[in-house]
């Protein structure tokens, strides 16, 4: 029984030798792990054109841009709907009855604030 056990564990350790010596000597033959090559040089000689130079907005700065002002214009809508849930409360007992409009804007004005705060943080 235990010589059967030696024989695996034996076995089990050439085995695992084996793959590590062969992953060293197989890292030899792999790509060094830095920058790619780049492009050919450029020509000094050539003058590049002004209108080529300027360079366009990156879609990170568009993206962002346009979430500035979906911000700004939630942050608007937010603003309203809060001031149109002061004026129902206030016109309205709610010690005796919640009214499903006031629940439904108060649950709008969540939802706007959730994606406001979302979109802040990127």
């Amino acid at each position: 029984m235990f010589d059967t056990r030696r024989r695996f564990l034996a076995a089990f350790a050439a085995v695992g030798a084996a793959g590590v010596l062969t992953s060293h000597g197989l890292r030899g033959q792999s790509r060094p792990s830095g920058r790619p090559p780049s492009g050919p040089p450029a020509d000094p000689d050539a003058s590049p054109d002004n209108s080529e130079v300027l360079p366009a907005k990156s879609p990170t700065k568009a993206i962002l841009e346009e979430n500035e002002k979906d911000i700004k214009k939630n942050i608007e809508k937010l603003y309203q709907l809060a001031t149109d849930l002061k004026a129902e409360v206030e016109k309205t007992d709610s010690s005796q009855v919640l009214s499903l409009a006031l629940l439904k804007k108060a649950d709008e004005i969540e939802k706007l604030a959730h994606d406001i705060k979302t979109r802040a943080k990127g």
